[in-house]
């Protein structure tokens, strides 16, 4: 993959926070960001796509095996017995 470098401005705290977190796991601060802005894609596109499949389903609607007609009017099906 292909690397582009940037200069990125941060808070002192978080930075040093972040280093701080990049030692215990020991990677980088580089590898550290670069996997929590792949983690936010990666929940970000996936949620995306569920959405979009969801209202593909809700466009074609649901089977409800009565293949459009309803074997009893409104007032049968509420009818108290």
């Amino acid at each position: 993959m292909e690397r582009q470098n940037i200069t990125l401005s941060l808070p002192k705290s978080i930075l040093k926070k972040a280093k701080a977190l990049a030692l215990k796991e020991e990677k980088s601060l580089s590898a550290l960001i670069r996997e929590s802005l792949e983690e936010k894609i990666r929940k970000d596109t996936g949620y995306k796509e569920a959405m979009e499949k969801e209202i593909r389903r809700m466009e074609r609607g649901l089977h409800l095996g009565t293949a459009g007609h309803m074997p009893c009017s409104r007032e049968e099906l509420h009818e108290r017995r």
